[in-house]
């Protein structure tokens, strides 16, 4: 029987190795691009940076240490130069296959930071296996730009698993109905038309602005922003301004707001202030053929027909007066019910002559709807 050389008997004290075998090894130095591993064997193992992630640009010297131990797989035995190349990234996606499979079956939420913000979508990692959220389930509603991800962490479920292609489908915008739905049921139990609640600003548009209450979007409308009147909007709301807002209606899941809270409305104490005989002070904020009307306060305006401008006979009412400008007259008639004014200048002078007061006084008190529809008819014949 032949004697075992040195040689031959060393490499006996070592264990034998074969590819893909999983195995424990103690690093025993640490470069930027690779980790030298004692596995036990007679060769040390080399673990290169592409095999430890897909992290582009990592360095291993950050993230790994000399007498860390480290689980990984043999790669190859030997790779023609007497090494044994090492891959710890396949094994972690081995396990994160199984991770992915699990939460799949299961429904389960993952969480995990977006590594990449594609054309189509997000790329995520979970345990080194990348999964693709597309851009149509990120979000329940359209988003353009995604970059506003970058580095986020997200929720969100595996929607399809195939291992076999390496499809990895992840959705986020189920979670996002899913929440919604819920609280849009927590909502509606507890709110009430005539409530006040405090909502978001999530959007403005011509017409209005779209209130979010808490998973229910409200709609203000442009003629419920104030007991005055909007011309624009965008000029009054800025997106994500905080609003406290009265709840006008609610109809199935559509919810109507206001700012017309009853204790501003301008016309509590009107019948007072603009009675028949009150002379008050407004400014012009906007004229017709017929007349000017005189904003006295907000939320309140107050016809100036054209015939009760002056004394002297006045063709239209830009003719003598002027967007803007303050003009002081006489109350000659009030509308509670129909919300509605009527002024004059020439009530003011005392000095008028008894026939020409009696003309006024057949005048004063103006039909304002009724002389807005004769205008109006008067236009279209011409």
């Amino acid at each position: 029987m032949s004697e075992l050389t040195f040689e031959q008997m060393l490499d006996e004290s070592f264990k034998t190795i074969h590819a893909g075998e999983v195995v424990e090894g103690t690093i025993i130095d640490v470069k930027p691009d690779e980790a030298i591993l004692n596995i036990g064997y007679k060769s040390d193992g080399i673990l290169s940076r592409n095999e430890y992630t897909n992290e582009p640009n990592v360095d291993l010297t950050n993230v790994l240490h000399v007498g860390d131990k480290l689980e990984v797989k043999v790669f190859k035995v030997n790779d023609g130069e007497g090494q044994v190349l090492l891959t710890y990234k396949r094994l972690a996606a081995d396990r994160g296959n199984k991770r992915i499979e699990e939460a799949y079956n299961n429904k389960e939420v993952l969480k995990a930071k977006v590594a990449q913000v594609l054309d189509g979508g997000l790329s995520v990692v979970v345990e080194e296996v990348r999964i693709f959220i597309p851009a149509s389930l990120v979000s329940d509603t359209y988003e353009k730009d995604l970059t506003k991800y970058a580095g986020q962490e997200i929720e969100f479920v595996v929607s399809e698993y195939n291992p076999r292609r390496r499809r990895y489908i992840g959705d986020r915008k189920q979670l996002i109905l899913a929440r919604k739905a819920e609280l849009q049921k927590e909502l509606f139990e507890r709110i009430k038309e005539g409530d006040t609640v405090t909502g978001i600003v999530k959007n403005v548009t011509d017409f209005g602005a779209f209130i979010d209450l808490g998973g229910v979007d409200g709609l203000l409308h442009i003629s419920e922003m104030s007991w005055g009147r909007v011309e624009n909007p965008k000029k009054v709301f800025k997106v994500g301004e905080e609003l406290k807002v009265l709840i006008k209606e609610i109809s199935g899941t559509k919810i109507a707001l206001s700012l017309k809270f009853a204790e501003e409305n301008p016309w509590r104490d009107a019948a007072s202030k603009y009675a028949v005989g009150n002379v008050v002070t407004g400014t012009v904020a906007r004229m017709t053929d017929f007349g000017a009307f005189i904003e006295l306060e907000t939320g309140i305006d107050a016809l100036l027909h054209v015939s009760q401008i002056s004394k002297e006979h006045v063709e239209k009412p830009a003719d003598v007066l002027k967007i803007g400008e303050s003009v002081t007259a006489k109350v000659v008639d009030f509308n509670e019910e129909s919300k509605k004014i009527s002024l004059s200048i020439k009530a003011l002078s005392a000095s008028a002559p008894k026939q020409e007061k009696e003309e006024d006084a057949d005048v004063v008190s103006v039909d304002i709807d009724a002389v807005i529809a004769q205008e109006a008819e008067a236009s279209e014949k011409e």
